[in-house]
């Protein structure tokens, strides 16, 4: 019997604590902000991939040259092989050799700078994207903000997404 009646306020006691937190679930006001379109849409995206490209065409430029005198090389041994002497092929294939070597150092090198500078940049809107949601929060009184990626399902009434939008398109 004593058992009975101390389940009994266990589960009465646990019961009252799932209640409670479910009203102040309730008096909680939630937002949720899908970081992926703000990033799509606001203008900054767009001219920081502007400003990379414009940084980073002559490494583009030279990488693509690169790549053209692999392939006419190889092309040229494919296409002359059966005419040149041991002698030349031999050459060729240096050449073919040492121009992917310098393909790979130079393509490694291009992607190690491009993607550094990339997060360098977005790194930067990200900052004013958490600033913007910061206010639209601080001003909405929001008590919780996420990410929509890491919920299942919100009414689109709870979405503050284009307010980000808006506030980080003001913002330079």
């Amino acid at each position: 019997m004593n058992k009975f009646i101390k389940s009994m306020v266990a589960t009465t006691a646990a019961s009252g604590l799932l209640l409670a937190s479910s009203v102040m679930a309730a008096e909680q006001k939630i937002a949720v902000v899908n970081f992926q379109e703000v990033m799509g849409k606001i203008p900054q995206t767009a001219a920081v991939m502007q400003s990379l490209e414009a940084e980073f065409k002559d490494d583009r430029a030279v990488i693509a040259q690169l790549e053209k005198d692999i392939k006419y090389y190889q092309e040229k041994k494919q296409r002359d092989g059966s005419l040149m002497s041991a002698k030349e092929k031999e050459e060729l294939d240096t050449k073919i050799a040492t121009l992917f070597q310098d393909y790979q150092a130079k393509g490694k090198a291009f992607q190690q700078a491009t993607g550094a500078r990339q997060n360098e940049e977005t790194n930067k809107i990200i900052a004013l994207v958490r600033q913007a949601v910061d206010n639209i929060a601080a001003k909405g009184k929001y008590d919780l903000v996420l990410e929509q990626k890491a919920i299942v399902f919100a009414k689109p009434e709870h979405s503050i997404t284009e307010e980000v939008v808006v506030q980080v398109s003001k913002l330079k």
